[in-house]
């Protein structure tokens, strides 16, 4: 094999197995920061070896035993108590030899690494920093490109974040069963706030990033596959799958954003609307109690099952909204609710709940505040109002395609 052929075979390896790897790695040390790097110093000898021996006849078996080999090499160099080496020894040949308990889904290496990553001792920014690149084996370089930041930002970011599970001892576990709901939801806030920006992103210039929708919704999946009875995972996962359906419907040839009403629904990808509703479907059926992940993905199926905008069951989108609204309280929530209840019942009884919300300092900079009120002042037959709220909109977002939208909804109000 050529050595262009051997190098692209392990970066696609590289892209399938470094999360396994890091936490195959972390589970002998201990040590997030440290299986990273142990699993970059296998990645380093495939690159060495393997263009003049060949690749593996297993890749993912050869990296995970030279990334566990170096660990321990690495702990002895460190003048590490004999003890503790030989402990770390016997650990390892416990998990070269031990077969999986099948009887234990949280006996998965992937789980503890997704729990560790995501733990909420850190900020929120730095676990979508070092779950993109723990989990995701995206660069720092990929990582700040997509959140338009610097790499020297995002690195410091990921470096804290190491630093801090280390000298805090996070043990490397999944937690245990009384403290799993509270700390699954810290995981699925940092799924979703992956795909919210690749699928809404908050500044540049494009409408979606289909990379961190790509990854947000392989996260998912693989945390379904690993926590089949969780209900609220199956509703993430359903949620995701419905709105990225609709991607290329939302972008027109022009690269303008296309508003949900407006698009063409027969380019929606049907495939996903189906594998949305069937995870919709398992969540249901665990008989896990209902979250606010499958309550959005609920009302996200009400408009994958209209094939028109015309047949969208609005009653039904307010019900839902209504026992969001009880269940994960929020002005955002509200705002939402507005919206349906202006499509179900009229645009009056919308802006009086909008209206109460403008009162709500929690939304005081957040675009879609007078963007709906603009639609609704503009529904109303008030246009000159409508404008000024679609300019303010405009102030308020840092996209550059939503900003240029709402200036020309301003416009042609005035107009």
């Amino acid at each position: 094999m050529a050595e262009a052929d051997v190098r692209r075979t392990i970066e696609a390896v590289w892209r399938i197995e470094s999360a396994r790897l890091i936490a195959g790695a972390a589970r002998l040390v201990r040590d997030v920061g440290l299986a990273e790097d142990l699993a970059q110093e296998a990645l380093l000898a495939a690159l060495e070896e393997w263009p003049e021996s060949g690749v593996p006849e297993n890749p993912g078996a050869w990296l995970m035993a030279t990334a566990k080999h170096r660990g321990i090499d690495r702990l002895r160099r460190a003048d590490v108590h004999q003890r503790k080496i030989e402990e770390i020894g016997h650990r390892a040949q416990l998990a070269e030899t031990a077969e999986p308990d099948p009887d234990d889904p949280f006996d998965d290496d992937l789980l503890r690494l997704v729990f560790t990553a995501c733990h909420p001792l850190l900020s929120t920014d730095a676990r979508v920093a070092l779950t993109l690149r723990l989990l995701c084996g995206l660069t720092t370089k990929e990582i700040a490109r997509a959140y338009l930041m610097s790499e020297s930002t995002v690195a410091q970011r990921i470096s804290r974040a190491k630093r801090t599970l280390s000298a805090a001892r996070v043990p490397f576990e999944v937690p245990g069963r009384g403290e799993l709901r509270e700390r699954l939801a810290s995981v699925l806030e940092v799924i979703y706030l992956i795909f919210n920006e690749g699928y809404s992103p908050t500044s540049g210039d494009n409408l979606v990033r289909p990379e961190l929708l790509e990854e947000a919704m392989r996260l998912g999946r693989v945390l379904a596959e690993l926590l089949p009875r969780e209900a609220e995972v199956h509703g993430l996962v359903a949620l995701m799958e419905l709105q990225a359906s609709r991607t290329r419907a939302r972008v027109s040839a022009s690269g303008d954003q296309v508003p949900l009403l407006e698009q063409d629904r027969s380019r929606w990808d049907w495939l996903l609307v189906g594998r949305g509703l069937a995870a919709l479907e398992r969540a249901y059926a665990t008989g896990g109690p209902i979250g606010p992940y499958t309550l959005q993905a609920a009302i996200a199926a009400c408009h994958s099952r209209a094939r028109v905008a015309e047949d969208t069951d609005w009653e039904r989108i307010v019900a839902l909204y209504d026992g969001l609204a009880q269940l994960a309280p929020s002005p955002v929530v509200e705002l939402n609710r507005a919206v349906a209840v202006g499509m179900a019942r009229g645009a009056q009884e919308a802006l009086e709940i909008v209206e109460r919300l403008r009162e709500d300092p929690r939304l005081g900079a957040y675009h879609l505040l007078p963007t709906v009120r603009g639609d609704l002042l503009e529904k109303l037959g008030r246009p000159a109002e409508a404008a000024a709220e679609f300019e303010r909109a405009a102030l308020l977002t840092a996209n550059t395609r939503q900003r240029k939208a709402l200036l020309e909804r301003a416009a042609t109000c005035r107009a």
